[in-house]
């Protein structure tokens, strides 16, 4: 059975800094791309960063120099540490794996920006 847990979401300060976790299981793990979309209240889910089987990164420009992806293929997780937040940060974020036809979703945690 496939599961993407995530974890690590919360109420932060602007500028604060939250790491969400995504632990996966019932895939092989190592040939997956893995990536993090948010979803804000009334928005399209976006793609926030990916992060290929390889270890090569990529990331929407919104998070670019603040958010940081990556993965332990021996503990089968995937990070997002997210730097410096703002308000508009704020939404529900979702691990998600992608190997050819196969894609996979975590049930999302949220995170709020806001003093």
């Amino acid at each position: 059975q496939v599961q993407l847990v995530e974890s690590g979401g919360g109420l932060v300060q602007p500028g604060g800094s939250l790491r969400l976790s995504c632990v996966a299981s019932g895939f092989t793990f190592s040939i997956y791309s893995m990536n993090w979309y948010r979803q804000a209240p009334g928005k399209e889910r976006e793609l926030v960063a990916t992060i290929s089987s390889f270890g090569s990164t990529d990331y929407a420009e919104s998070v670019k120099g603040r958010f940081t992806i990556s993965r332990d293929s021996a503990k089968n997780t995937v990070f997002l540490q997210m730097n410096s937040l703002k308000p508009e940060d704020t939404a529900s974020y979702y691990c998600n794996a992608r190997w050819r036809v196969f894609n996979y979703w975590g049930q999302g945690t949220q995170v709020t920006v806001s003093s």
